[in-house]
C-alpha cells in the first residue's frame, strides 16, 4: 500500500469514526427526549403530571447504517417501565442479523448463501470475513461476560434449571444439558448470571456453576428457586450455606397429580391449587392438612408425595406477599427455554459443545438485555425473611 493510499484509508476511518460519534450523540439525545416524554417531566423537573423518576443509565451496542455504535447510553426509569422505539428502528440490523448469521453458520450453511440471506434481510452483505468476525467477537464478548465480577450488587433471588440440546459427539448424537442461572438483583431487575453446557444434570455440574458464581463475587442470595433436583439442592447446601430453597410449585403439583387417575384429576388439582392461593403460612398449613386428610384414603401415593414436598413448596410464604407469584415457580426460566428451543431449532444438531454454548448464551443475553428495561419485582417492600416453620419443613 502506497503512502497516499494509507493516508486515504486513515482519513476514511477518521471520518467514519466522527460520523459514528455524531450518530451516537443524536441517538442519546433522542433517548433522553423519549424518557422526558415517558415521564412527562425533564431531568429534575417537578411537574403536576410527572409519572416517575429517572434511575441512571445502562449501555448497549447498536449497529446502524453509519456502523456499530459502542456503549450507547440508554436512560432507565425507577419503575422499569420505559421502552424506547430507537432500537426497533434498527432491529433488523442489530442482534437479529448477528443471531441469524450465527444460526446459519452453526447449521452448516455456506458463507455464500449466508451473504445472500443477510443482504435480503438488512441490505448488508455479510461475507466470509464478516462471519468470522461476528463469531469471534461474540465469543470474546461472551468470555468477558462469563468472567465478569458480580461484586457490585446483591442478588436476593436465584433461579436454577436446565434444558437439553442435541450435540454431535464423535460418530453419535447425544443430549447435552444446558444449565442456566438467572438472578433478580436488589433493585428487582432480572439478569442471566450463567449459561453452561454439561454432560448431564448431575450435582457436580450445578456445584461447579454455583462455585464459579461465588468466586466471581455472588452475594446477598436469600432464596434459590428450582425443581426438585437432588443435585441442585446439594449444590445450594454446599456452596450457599444458610440460603433457603423453594421447590417449584408447578413441578410439585405435577408430581402429586401424576399419582391421581384422570377421572379425579380436576377435583384434586383444584384442592391443591387452593393451598397456593393464600398468603399466610397458618392458612396454607391448615389447607395442607385438610388436603391430606381428604384424599389419603383414595390416593395414598399422591398424598405421600404431597406430604413429603409441601414444606419446600411453601418456602415462598416467608417472603413479601407481592413477590409470591414470581418466586414460587421457575416459569420465568421455562419461558426462556422455550425461546432458546425456538431459536436453536434451525440448527438441529450442534457440531460440538462450544457451538451449542455460544448460540445459547447469545440468545440468553438478548433476553437479559430486554429484561434490563423492565423491573421484575418491587424490592422496596422486601421484608425480613422469617425462620422456617418446622411443621412446613420436611426434608
Amino acid at each position: 500500500m502506497t503512502p497516499n493510499e494509507r493516508f486515504d484509508q486513515d482519513v476514511k476511518r477518521d471520518v467514519q469514526a466522527r460520523v459514528r460519534e455524531g450518530v451516537k450523540a443524536v441517538l442519546e439525545e433522542v433517548l433522553e427526549e423519549e424518557m422526558t416524554e415517558h415521564l412527562e417531566a425533564g431531568y429534575r423537573e417537578l411537574t403536576p403530571t410527572r409519572r416517575g423518576e429517572r434511575n441512571g443509565h445502562y449501555t448497549r451496542n447498536l449497529v446502524t447504517p453509519a456502523g456499530r455504535i459502542e456503549r450507547l447510553e440508554v436512560p432507565r426509569d425507577r419503575e422499569g417501565e420505559f421502552l424506547t422505539e430507537v432500537f426497533e428502528r434498527y432491529k433488523r440490523m442489530t442482534g437479529d442479523v448477528e443471531e441469524a448469521v450465527l444460526e446459519m453458520y452453526l447449521s452448516g450453511i455456506s458463507v455464500r448463501k449466508i451473504a445472500g440471506v443477510t443482504e435480503a434481510l438488512s441490505r448488508v452483505k455479510v461475507g466470509k470475513d464478516a462471519v468470522s468476525r461476528i463469531v469471534r467477537r461474540l465469543e470474546e464478548q461472551q468470555r468477558a461476560w462469563q468472567e465478569r465480577s458480580l461484586k457490585e450488587k446483591a442478588y436476593p433471588y436465584l433461579y436454577l434449571d436446565a434444558t437439553y440440546l442435541k450435540v454431535r459427539w464423535g460418530a453419535s448424537v447425544t443430549s447435552m444439558a444446558l444449565l442456566v442461572c438467572v438472578g433478580v438483583d436488589e433493585e428487582g431487575f432480572r439478569e442471566v448470571l450463567a449459561v453452561e453446557v454439561a454432560g448431564s444434570e448431575k450435582g457436580a455440574a450445578y456445584t461447579s456453576l454455583l462455585r464459579g458464581l461465588v468466586d466471581r463475587g455472588l452475594k446477598g442470595v436469600r432464596l434459590v428457586v428450582s425443581d426438585d433436583h437432588e443435585g441442585i439442592k446439594a449444590a445450594v447446601a454446599g456452596e450457599l450455606p444458610g440460603v433457603r430453597w423453594q421447590r417449584c410449585v408447578v413441578h410439585f403439583e405435577r408430581n402429586v397429580l401424576s399419582h391421581v387417575p384422570a377421572s379425579a384429576m380436576g377435583e384434586v388439582a383444584e384442592d391443591l391449587k387452593a393451598i397456593f392461593k393464600v398468603r399466610r403460612e397458618k392458612t396454607a398449613q391448615a389447607l395442607a392438612e385438610e388436603f391430606a386428610e381428604l384424599h389419603t384414603k383414595r390416593f395414598p401415593k399422591a398424598v405421600s408425595v404431597f406430604e413429603a414436598g409441601i414444606g419446600d413448596a411453601l418456602t415462598y410464604l416467608g417472603y413479601p406477599g407481592i413477590h409470591h407469584a414470581r418466586i414460587r415457580t421457575t416459569n420465568m426460566l421455562e419461558r426462556l427455554f422455550k425461546e432458546l428451543k425456538r431459536r436453536t431449532k434451525v440448527v438441529g444438531v450442534f457440531p460440538n459443545e462450544t457451538s451449542a454454548q455460544t448460540l445459547a448464551t447469545e440468545i440468553a443475553l438478548r433476553s437479559s438485555e430486554e429484561w434490563a428495561l423492565k423491573r421484575y419485582l418491587a424490592m422496596n417492600t422486601f421484608e425480613t425473611v422469617e425462620k422456617p416453620n418446622p411443621q412446613l419443613s420436611r426434608h
